[in-house]
């Protein structure tokens, strides 16, 4: 039996917690540009690593990896952007941040 992959379910787990600040960014605070680009970096982490643990060679797996970690700096940026901007309280954003 294959053990759980730790960076797999909490990548999984972030890009659900993206969907759902997404959500209420777009209905809530009616703020839909920098909402966005954080859902594309957010939901893209764990989609490369996904991608990685699929990958055909090391060199694969590793330009993969690399992908997911840009992503998940650029993610880090529109949270912190998101948070100075007053979209997101410091609370909201600190629960993200720990997770990047």
């Amino acid at each position: 039996m294959k053990s759980e992959n730790v960076v797999q379910i909490k990548s999984y787990d972030f890009a659900l917690r993206i969907v759902k600040v997404y959500k209420y960014l777009s209905q809530e605070k009616k703020e839909f540009v920098l909402s966005k680009q954080l859902l594309r970096s957010g939901t893209s982490v764990g989609a490369n690593i996904e991608e990685a643990i699929g990958g055909q060679s090391k060199a694969d797996f590793f330009a993969k990896l690399t992908i997911a970690y840009k992503e998940a700096r650029e993610s880090k940026y529109w949270i912190r952007l998101l948070r100075d901007s007053d979209y997101l309280t410091i609370e909201q954003s600190d629960v993200l941040l720990k997770d990047v």
